[in-house]
């Protein structure tokens, strides 16, 4: 049996697998480690496919796929420094007693360049971002209804302490807001036979 849907791709928990996030349910979905009939192996976290999912065995194959938008994600765990917005928005969200906070972020110029979130750690969100339990997606799709559907730079980071989350999402791909993050945190950006 052959399904036809729209996916985000994850993070690959292992080698050979691909952990791809059904756009339809919000349930991560793990691949089969062999046996794809599309080149998996060129996908990057973050991409948003279509793709053809084979379930003639309990762990699918991808039948086929093609990119429909060449977004990606980063992850980092255990960062240093905190750059200053993000500080600034987790100390208001601890004042006001919230678990969570918000800001757009703006390069020298004062122009929009991002959107940031800070979530408390509960010793499982920043791993549920990563594995597609808590959803990146919600995030983006509020992201793309203000300012149009394109490729972006989503960076999910956990800072040394431990106590909350960022999800950066940098409004242009390869732009400056996010090279400044990939060369912070280093997280160099990978090729893309797809893209």
């Amino acid at each position: 049996m052959t399904d036809d849907g729209r996916y985000r791709v994850l993070a690959v928990p292992e080698a050979g697998t691909v952990r791809l996030l059904d756009l339809e349910t919000y349930e991560p979905i793990v691949t089969a480690g062999e046996g794809h009939d599309a080149p998996v192996e060129d996908l990057r976290p973050g991409y948003l496919v279509d793709a053809s999912l084979d379930w003639s065995n309990p762990e699918p194959t991808v039948a086929a796929l093609s990119v429909r938008r060449p977004t990606r994600y980063a992850f980092a765990d255990g960062i240093e420094p905190v750059f200053d917005v993000a500080a600034d928005a987790w100390d208001e969200a601890r004042a006001a007693g919230d678990s969570m906070n918000s800001r757009v972020t703006r390069n020298t110029d004062s122009e929009v360049n991002g959107v940031l979130y800070v979530f408390a750690e509960d010793g499982t969100t920043f791993e549920s971002f990563r594995d597609g339990t808590r959803p990146l997606e919600p995030l983006i799709e509020k992201v793309n209804d203000s300012e149009g559907s394109a490729p972006r730079e989503v960076f999910v980071l956990r800072p040394a302490g431990g106590e909350f989350v960022i999800v950066t999402i940098a409004l242009r791909k390869d732009g400056q807001f996010a090279e400044t993050l990939r060369d912070t945190y280093d997280r160099p950006a990978p090729s893309e036979p797809l893209a």
